[in-house]
């Protein structure tokens, strides 16, 4: 029972909306590499879609009623909105949830060295990566420095043109004998993925020649152009992504080739149909989190109380107080958790079983269950909430595909439907099927991106 290509239902009118969409998403995905750039970029457009901050509310003692719109930070990496409904909150809010952090290289407190006549930056890889990916590649520095002063130093190095690059090198091919008799996760050891950030010596003579010339060169960078001791890295969140910007992918300009598409495809367009829907009769809720990629822990992963406190300081200006209601409402929530979907690939065709594998091109994916094996750690949606999704889609004209990560036994994955499931409420796993899944550039196809964005606007306004 394969569902219809999308594209075929297009007209013109859904083909400037679908490239408006999808132009809109390039620029985001291409300008937001890590989660606080993510949530910066999204509290501005928060703003201007009339969103309030929820401290500022509550510092000035007002309260909130339908029609108000407001949002919550937690720790610069995670991000909730909320449009507040006419109907009261206890009897539960729609959730859009999606996260903003990707597998990348996070720079280590104690990086910069000297070998060889270079300097280096020694790194720990974060999520799910394959590390013969990461070698010689242009790479960009994205992040900030936080000295003891109190001021923060933003940091990207490596989008613009006229920056220059960094890369992390190969073992040339002459040489490489030993390391090509090896298996793909063993070609290339995590310790070695160190960037090379430099390869000039101060040039300093006598008796206050620095033992390391080409590092202190590097140090005197820092020191020079962004105020930095070597000493503040001790308090620095880097990290090391690929640079360069989201492309068109195909002679017909139908997918997208970026970084990070896991998951901020899900979380942008989520983004996108909050603030697209002006009144809602339950409230709406789109929450952006952190740490999914390692297991969602943390102050700012979903195994926080984050979005449990802040849905109780917004239950508290609505006027619908005390823990009881807080347990109500959110039992009586309903969600999509939106992850991405492994897109069927013809290549590794043995890896899936392609009767229920997402298709590119076929619309929203719908996955009743993920996690591993005997469907471990999965949420398994039940079948009265599916059949309501389905109805919200159909009633809506969204395409939407029901699929699984790939064959049973093959692997798997999960996302953070089952921590939300904890409160009692209906929860499903949906989201854009993708190809090349944690490589450095992964590929979504623009239909799918577009029917996401249809599927969670008419998810926010019918559930």
């Amino acid at each position: 029972m394969e569902r219809p290509n999308a594209w075929k239902k297009y007209g013109e009118a859904d083909l400037a909306e679908l490239e408006k969409l999808c132009s809109e998403y390039r620029a985001f995905i291409s300008e937001n590499k890590t989660e606080r750039e993510c949530v910066r970029a999204s509290v501005k457009l928060a703003e201007a879609a009339g969103y309030v901050d929820l401290d500022q509310v509550t510092a000035e003692g007002r309260k909130l009623s339908a029609g108000d719109k407001v949002y919550a930070v937690c720790h610069n990496k995670t991000i909730m909105l909320a449009n507040i409904g006419t109907a009261p909150l206890e009897q539960g809010v729609n959730i859009l949830g999606a996260h903003i952090d990707s597998p990348r290289l996070d720079i280590k407190q104690n990086p910069l060295y000297e070998a060889g006549d270079m300097a280096y930056l020694d790194t720990h890889y974060y999520g799910g990566v394959k590390a013969y990916h990461w070698v010689a590649t242009p790479l960009a520095l994205h992040g900030v420095v936080c000295k003891k002063d109190g001021t923060t130093v933003e940091v990207c190095v490596g989008e613009d043109a006229a920056d220059p690059v960094f890369c992390i090198s190969d073992l040339l091919i002459h040489l490489a004998s030993d390391q090509m008799k090896k298996s793909a996760a063993e070609a290339v050891d995590h310790e070695n993925l160190d960037v090379i950030i430099g390869g000039r010596p101060v040039r300093i003579e006598g008796d206050d020649a620095p033992k390391e010339p080409v590092k202190q060169m590097l140090v005197d960078i820092l020191s020079d152009k962004y105020g930095i001791e070597e000493e503040d890295l001790l308090s620095a969140e880097l990290e090391v992504v690929p640079a360069g910007a989201a492309r068109e992918m195909g002679l017909d300009r139908s997918m997208i080739l970026g970084y990070g598409q896991d998951d901020r495809v899900c979380a942008y367009t989520s983004l996108a149909a909050q603030l697209d829907v002006e009144q809602v009769e339950r409230t709406s809720v789109c929450l952006l989190v952190d740490k999914e990629e390692i297991g969602s822990v943390g102050a700012s992963g979903m195994t926080s109380r984050f979005f449990e406190n802040t849905m109780a300081e917004i239950m508290e200006l609505v006027g619908e107080t005390g823990p009881l209601a807080l347990r109500r409402c959110l039992a009586n929530s309903r969600m999509l958790s939106s992850d991405v979907s492994a897109g069927f690939d013809q290549l590794y065709a043995d890896r899936f079983e392609k009767k229920n594998a997402a298709i590119m091109g076929h619309g929203l994916c719908f996955n009743k269950y993920t996690g591993s094996r005997g469907k471990s750690g999965s949420n398994d949606a039940d079948a009265e909430y599916m059949a309501l999704v389905r109805t919200i889609m159909d009633e809506a004209g969204v395409d939407f595909q029901t699929c699984e990560l790939g064959r049973i036994g093959a692997g798997g994955g999960g996302t953070i439907a089952f921590i939300l499931a904890e409160y009692g409420m209906d929860v499903i796993d949906s989201g854009v099927a993708v190809l090349s899944m944690h490589s450095l550039w992964e590929v979504t196809n623009k239909a799918d991106v577009y029917e996401a964005y249809k599927g969670y606007k008419a998810f926010i306004e019918r559930a």
